[in-house]
């Protein structure tokens, strides 16, 4: 309202009633524009309430799959060390058991050597002594590794040959291999002349696929053939391998006749 005093004009405002009707007019439009927001959201299906409903039981969810998590972590590192507690024993079990496996070798390679020490008649000269099998870098190269040595009291020096055979399996069946087939050089026999001992160490390469199981050495006096001694030691590539038996004279032909019939 406007009073008109000749060229004074006075007019009347109201900035807070303003004020409050805009305030107004913009929760309007905005309730305006929630109430079609919510609208909206209903046509599609979707519910306030089961959207809680959801966040709530996936929120459970993950609490009881961080519990499961937890708890198969704690049965996993206990596993983990009944792991390590089983491959602890079963390493000491392997010492104890290659400790006496060495121990038994050596107790029968005392034994071989006792019996040729109270046995000075003995048609027996020359024995093998510590017989040892060492594997090479190449696959079915190995080395033997022994001692030549006198039975009894020495009488003198001792000369004459022997030669060495491998017995194992070729694709399931028994085959022996005589001293050409295992060395480089194909030699037939080896020669020795000693008058206490002699250490020898023999390369020998097997063919592919054979399995060896045992090591045969027959050992021949001088020039006489048939007076001669045979013995065999258990194919073993660590340690001393042990001596499982030995004969002489006519007695070793008669193993390597039963041996050949088998083959």
């Amino acid at each position: 309202m406007a009073v008109s005093f000749g060229k004074l004009v006075v007019r009347s405002y109201a900035p807070k009633r303003r004020a409050v009707l805009l305030t107004l007019l913009v929760l309007l439009v905005l309730f305006t524009l929630y109430g079609a927001f919510e609208l909206g959201r209903y046509d599609a299906h979707f519910r306030v309430i089961d959207s809680v409903r959801g966040a709530l039981a996936t929120s459970a969810r993950i609490r009881d799959l961080e519990a499961e998590n937890a708890q198969q972590r704690t049965e996993l590192e206990a596993a983990e060390v009944a792991r390590r507690v089983d491959r602890e024993g079963y390493k000491q079990v392997e010492r104890s058991l290659g400790d006496m496996q060495s121990q038994i070798a050596r107790l029968n390679q005392d034994l071989s050597f006792y019996r040729g020490l109270v046995q000075p008649e003995s048609i027996v000269s020359v024995k093998v002594q510590q017989m040892q099998i060492v594997p090479q870098a190449a696959a079915g190269q190995f080395h033997l590794k022994f001692v030549l040595m006198q039975a009894g009291k020495p009488s003198g020096t001792v000369a004459g040959n022997f030669t060495i055979s491998i017995d194992g399996l070729q694709q399931g069946k028994p085959i022996s291999l005589d001293f050409e087939r295992v060395v480089p050089n194909g030699r037939g026999s080896l020669a020795y002349s000693f008058k206490y001992f002699q250490d020898y160490e023999v390369p020998l390469q097997l063919p592919a696929g054979f399995e060896p199981t045992r090591v045969g050495v027959e050992i021949h006096t001088g020039k006489d053939a048939s007076h001669g001694f045979r013995q065999a030691f258990v194919w073993k590539a660590q340690g001393m391998s042990v001596e499982t038996d030995a004969t002489n004279g006519a007695q070793a032909k008669g193993v390597l006749n039963v041996q050949a019939e088998t083959e």
